[in-house]
């Protein structure tokens, strides 16, 4: 680590010092910031214009020179850092969850029970009862919940409950009927019903079985959507993030975050994938990926896929059965031809493909389609990516760098998955797993998210698992499978660098350099000199979007 020295930032150009004639300056700051060597820097001072782009960044004296007609905020010592990206979240979800019956806190059965019920009573009016969270194996239930015990809390209306990871739903006795499903209903490709041992359907619908559900749910209006994204970007801004990649995104969608963008409405800034290659697709891409819009507040120049499903349903695909489930191998939701047709149209129109892969059979299913498809549309240039490559087999992680493919990675996937992923994977299969320092080592950049709302979206969270391997209980106490685990300055590069880096973005987000937008936070700490256990407590004071405050801690 190096203090910026003024050499390197003089600006060079009258154009650039006449920009900075209606400029901010923080002052006084504790800064951090990376360089595109992925040097750590330590700078006292930052100047931008009234545009938001940087113009300055060194001592006191140096900002004060090339910003001579300048306001001046004294952050009197504070930490700032540069603005965090999220590199896989769901951003509408997110606000869903905020808005619905919340169960990610229920540590039984009976604690998701009685929240239902209070549910219900608290929203006496809504015709379905909607609601995220559950997690079987944390109830230590050794079985997923049934409808029977859905209805012990509420049997008067419908209620559909997505698992935590959004790969499949918990159902009462009234929902099932309304989407007409019954013991004789097929599994559908790529999905599950779930079954007791003579064949009734138990309530719980894995991966695309849930489309059977989502068939009959309410349409959310365009109102409902947009109150759903205030309550996401509140939230985002409140945690440091000032860019998002929202993995999955619809026509309607994209109309609310471009008018978002068009009325300065978006806080925090969205790199989005467009969910799939059907309609909305068709529709979206008729002018080909939207690669800036609104001074790079909006992009929409990916296409997210699906390879397989998670491992806490057991719906990821594994090579080889399921430990803990021996007649069991996951799904894989396409054959390859179908799946391998999808990621052509999208390449040669010119998308990113961000294929969701969490199983070793989703990833090299996927990793082959990459090889074959990278030269055929000439696309290796588009920096395409796997979402998650959560559990890869050995043998196939050096692909990822041999076929420059972005691993997008959540950490604290990590941290939440280890009281069950070893179990489900078996003692071999876990050393391909969450293999951060594996990737690192051979030279992938690794993009880092969160996929909230499946987990938190603070990213102080995802850094503090990314280098102890730890929960914030602190367990387990040496980490888990530490041997993986990253260093702070990597970390912090995974979540800003190498993320902006993952959007095409790199030479305007993801650093506090001269040129690039002023999105950076204050912190309520110095995350780098406070204790490895203690970065989950770091605690965002104000966080700023191309150089205006869009959140200030009260």
């Amino acid at each position: 680590m190096r203090l910026i020295h003024s050499s390197l930032l003089v600006l060079t150009t009258a154009a650039a010092l006449g920009a900075a004639q209606a400029a901010t300056v923080i002052d006084n700051a504790n800064g951090y910031t990376l360089d595109s060597k992925n040097q750590l820097l330590r700078f006292s001072s930052m100047a931008f214009d009234d545009k938001g782009r940087i113009i300055a960044v060194g001592n006191a004296e140096f900002t004060a020179a090339r910003a001579k007609k300048a306001r001046h905020i004294d952050v009197q010592g504070k930490t700032v850092i540069p603005g965090l990206i999220d590199a896989h979240g769901h951003v509408f979800g997110l606000g869903e969850q905020l808005t619905r019956l919340d169960l990610t806190g229920s540590a039984s059965l009976a604690d998701a029970q009685a929240a239902a019920a209070a549910y219900a009573k608290a929203h006496p009016t809504q015709s379905w009862l909607r609601g995220r969270g559950w997690n079987q194996e944390i109830w230590k239930l050794g079985r997923f919940p049934t409808a029977a015990e859905l209805d012990a809390a509420v049997a008067d209306r419908p209620v559909w409950l997505d698992r935590v990871d959004g790969h499949a739903g918990w159902a009462n006795s009234r929902a099932l009927q309304l989407a007409g499903i019954t013991n004789a209903t097929p599994d559908p490709v790529g999905g599950k019903i779930m079954r007791d041992a003579n064949g009734v359907a138990t309530g719980v619908l894995v991966d695309a079985a849930q489309e059977l559900m989502e068939k009959v749910l309410p349409k959310q209006t365009e109102a409902e959507a947009r109150a759903t994204l205030d309550r996401s970007l509140e939230t985002l801004a409140s945690v440091g993030l000032t860019s998002v990649h929202d993995a999955g995104i619809t026509a309607s969608q994209d109309a609310i975050y471009r008018d978002y963008a068009d009325r300065n409405k978006l806080t925090t800034r969205v790199y989005a994938m467009i969910g799939d290659v059907g309609t909305d697709f068709d529709l979206l891409s008729r002018d080909g990926p939207l690669k800036s819009y609104a001074s790079d507040l909006y992009a929409l120049r990916a296409v997210k896929l699906y390879a397989d499903g998670a491992l806490g349903s057991r719906g990821a695909a594994l090579i080889a059965p399921y430990s803990d489930e021996p007649k069991s191998h996951g799904l894989l939701f396409r054959q390859n031809a179908d799946i391998y047709a999808m990621m052509e149209n999208a390449m040669k129109r010119g998308y990113q493909v961000n294929v969701h892969a969490i199983g070793d059979a989703g990833n090299r299913q996927i990793l082959d389609g990459y090889q074959v498809l990278l030269e055929k549309t000439g696309s290796r240039d588009l920096r395409h990516r796997m979402e998650h490559a959560q559990v890869v087999s050995l043998d196939d992680i050096a692909r990822f760098k041999s076929l420059d493919i972005v691993p997008s990675m959540q950490p604290t996937h990590a941290t939440s998955d280890m009281n069950m992923a070893e179990q489900r994977v078996g003692p071999q299969r876990i050393k391909g797993a969450y293999a951060w320092r594996t990737f690192l080592k051979q030279g992938s950049r690794i993009a880092c998210g969160s996929d909230f709302p499946v987990e938190s979206p603070n990213p102080f969270f995802g850094i503090h698992a990314a280098v102890t391997r730890q929960d914030a209980a602190g367990t387990p106490a040496a980490g888990w499978y530490a041997n993986e685990a990253m260093t702070l300055t990597e970390a912090l590069r995974c979540f800003t660098m190498d993320a902006a880096w993952a959007g095409h973005q790199e030479k305007v987000l993801g650093s506090l350099e001269k040129g690039k937008w002023a999105d950076f936070v204050i912190l309520d700490r110095d995350m780098f000199t406070i204790p490895a256990a203690d970065l989950h407590k770091v605690g965002v004071l104000e966080t700023w979007v191309a150089g205006r405050q869009v959140f200030v801690k009260k």
